[in-house]
């Protein structure tokens, strides 16, 4: 192969690669996305949605240089650290790297600290609860 098949290579896979991340949602679209997939996630014990109980924290996404696909980290907390139903809301968290296309990972980070309250919900959920 001579040296300007290489280049030809590789001004192909430039051309392609730049496509393929022209075609993805940008980080800040991602959030936004993975915000709304968090919002059809209910908690099993209240007519609540997680994101608007309050229990996210942090949606962070970037883009991975290798993969060129993104990636994401949510900090949330829980409503009790005795919460039974904890193990199913995460992987339920964590599954939406499965239904979203461009999404290749989340990472959750379970936090205690600020310990979640009532005062962390949304007024639409607080109005779901009799709270308002």
């Amino acid at each position: 192969m001579s040296p300007l098949d290489n280049k030809s290579i590789d001004e192909k896979m430039a051309k392609e690669r730049q496509k393929f991340i022209d075609n993805q949602p940008t980080d800040e679209e991602m959030v936004e996305i993975v915000i709304a997939h968090l919002k059809e996630i209910y908690d099993p014990e209240l007519p609540v949605n997680i994101y608007d109980l309050g229990l996210i924290y942090n949606v962070d996404v970037w883009t991975d240089e290798v993969s060129m696909m993104k990636k994401c980290k949510i900090t949330m907390t829980l409503t009790s650290a005795t919460c039974s139903f904890s193990q199913v809301i995460i992987d339920l968290v964590k599954s939406i790297a499965k239904r979203q296309e461009g999404l290749e990972d989340i990472d959750v980070e379970i936090v205690f600290d600020p310990p979640w309250g009532q005062d962390s919900m949304t007024d639409e959920a607080k109005l779901a609860m009799g709270l308002l």
